[in-house]
């Protein structure tokens, strides 16, 4: 059976001479003679291919021509004349020809030595096409760590590390690329789009376990299209939510094409269909408009929240051009942080306009306007699981980068998502595994700490230990009839703010029980540094 070039080139090559061919030389095999003028090449600077081969009446290859891979006529492979592409053809005559003998062995009948043009040194002419080659074990580690998520450039310096650097290689990223792109093709078949869509169908019919995990966890939901665009300009867009270890969790996510109120109506109504037309308490989102208009229409009685951090993060391109920027950003940050209530928010706002000038700043104006979508003394009344920014989906789009970016084409993206949920899945697992095996030592005598760490997780538990041993930092002042003034100490760098909490108890009856409650809460902060 004929063998290609391809096969040739995975055969170990034997240590040859430094002899120049002459006619006659004989040699044991074909893939012998081959790789001779291969080496030949190599050594004096020219490509080598194969130019034609014929058999006898048995079938077997009776005759074979290697040529420099510079002969033949040039030829333009574009198709605008205007922009031809390099070509490596140049008319060399350069050739060596062989044929089988009697006695079994293959000799030299034809030979020219003689090129047209210039000759490179062996360290360039490794990179001819004939002298390059991936060897088994090279391909096999492409194919697991691509099947991994690692990226290209990663698998391919990976393979460099290991040989020892470049010059040790026989083959280019090029290379790499190609065979990689191959092999998915063959992995998947389907186009891009058949591929995405049978993935997306049988996903949706065999998988249940985001649905579950909403059922759980599905309270609150954040959403953000900002981070992640594929290479056919098509945002992902996850929903992700918080589980019981404090992980970001994937209840779903969507390929859009457009960024419009119909895309978003379209993509919010099809995920609600798919968690049982059961919609989150609240959604956090930056302020695109088409979202919020879209989800007014698909979740009228969910909560929406504007992602805090995306808001503060326009303050000095918005009001960076005051004189007074610096005070006036101290106290916007002080009116969103430290207000206890919507009466002292609207208190430092009015003064922070009032006091600056800023009558005439219409985004000051949108964002007052907007302020129980933002502000967090507004949105106390309503169940976050301790979010107020959509970090929680841009986390959840950095732990995808790590399998699909920008350049990632659709049939790649349906085999590095599934790679993705399976990592994390497995994360959640050994999570669960370590809570129920180690347990977190109590740092109070009250009965509740106990109580809470039998019943949270480990790291919800770390979270309320943290707050009961912050009680220490609280203080009694004093209290008039139903009037009570607390201190609480907050360390903030080298200062710390003290800040004093007056609250009314009233006592209300509901059903002939008797009830405390706290109402009229307000504050007032002093900033001192820490050592006095």
């Amino acid at each position: 059976m004929e063998k290609s070039i391809e096969e040739f080139e995975e055969i170990e090559e034997d240590n040859l001479l430094d002899d120049e061919p002459m006619i006659g030389m004989s040699f044991d095999s074909e893939i012998e003679m081959y790789n001779y003028y291969r080496e030949y090449g190599k050594r004096k600077g020219f490509p080598v291919m194969r130019r034609s081969s014929s058999k006898g009446i048995d079938g077997m290859i009776r005759h074979v021509s290697y040529v420099c891979g510079r002969s033949g006529a040039t030829r333009s492979k574009s198709s605008n004349p205007l922009r031809p592409q390099p070509n490596a053809k140049i008319g060399c005559n350069a050739k060596l020809g062989g044929g089988l003998e009697e006695d079994g062995k293959w000799r030299i009948r034809v030979l020219n030595i003689e090129h047209n043009h210039t000759l490179l040194t062996p360290t360039k002419s490794k990179f001819f096409r004939c002298n390059r080659s991936l060897s088994s074990y090279a391909k096999k580690k492409l194919d697991v760590n691509d099947r991994a998520g690692i990226r290209l450039s990663q698998n391919y310096q990976s393979l460099i590390i290991e040989a020892g650097g470049h010059e040790n290689v026989t083959f280019t990223e090029r290379d790499c690329i190609n065979h990689i792109q191959k092999e998915r093709r063959l992995r998947l078949g389907d186009g891009d789009a058949a591929a995405l869509q049978n993935y997306f169908m049988r996903v949706q019919s065999e998988d249940n376990r985001n649905k579950e995990a909403y059922k759980e966890f599905g309270d609150v939901v954040t959403f953000d299209t900002t981070y992640l665009t594929n290479k056919y300009d098509m945002p992902f867009a996850p929903f992700v939510g918080v589980n019981h270890h404090g992980h970001s969790i994937l209840f779903g996510c969507g390929l859009i094409s457009h960024e419009d109120v119909e895309t978003f109506t379209w993509l919010f109504r099809t995920w609600l269909a798919c968690m049982s037309n059961s919609a989150p308490i609240g959604i956090i989102t930056d302020q695109d408009k088409a979202m919020k208009i879209a989800i007014a229409a698909v979740f009228p009685n969910t909560r929406h929240r504007w992602c805090l951090w995306h808001i503060l993060k326009k303050i000095p391109d918005k009001l960076g051009g005051y004189k007074q920027y610096r005070d006036i950003s101290d106290m916007l940050h002080c009116a969103v942080y430290d207000s206890q209530s919507p009466a002292k928010f609207e208190e430092i706002w009015h003064r922070m306009i009032v006091e600056y000038d800023l009558c005439g700043n219409d985004w000051l104006h949108g964002l007052y306007n907007e302020r129980d979508r933002w502000v967090p003394c507004y949105l106390k009344d309503s169940f976050w699981t301790g979010m107020s920014t959509t970090q929680r989906s841009e986390s959840m789009n950095a732990f995808f980068y790590g399998y699909v970016n920008s350049k990632t084409a659709l049939k790649q993206f349906v085999e590095q998502y599934n790679n993705a949920l399976k990592s994390k899945v497995q994360k959640e697992v050994e999570e669960d595994a370590r809570c129920l095996s180690q347990q977190m030592p109590c740092v109070t005598s009250y009965e509740m700490e106990k109580q809470v760490r039998d019943v949270y997780t480990i790291l919800k538990f770390q979270e309320f230990q943290k707050e009961l041993t912050a009680k220490m930092y609280c203080e009694y002042v004093n209290s008039m009839g139903c009037e009570h003034i607390v201190r609480e100490d907050v360390k903030i760098g080298e200062f710390k703010k003290r800040i004093f909490f007056k609250y009314i108890l009233k006592k209300i009856r509901v059903r002939s029980v008797a009830v405390v409650r706290c109402s009229n809460l307000e504050e007032f902060c002093v900033d001192m540094p820490f050592t006095s």
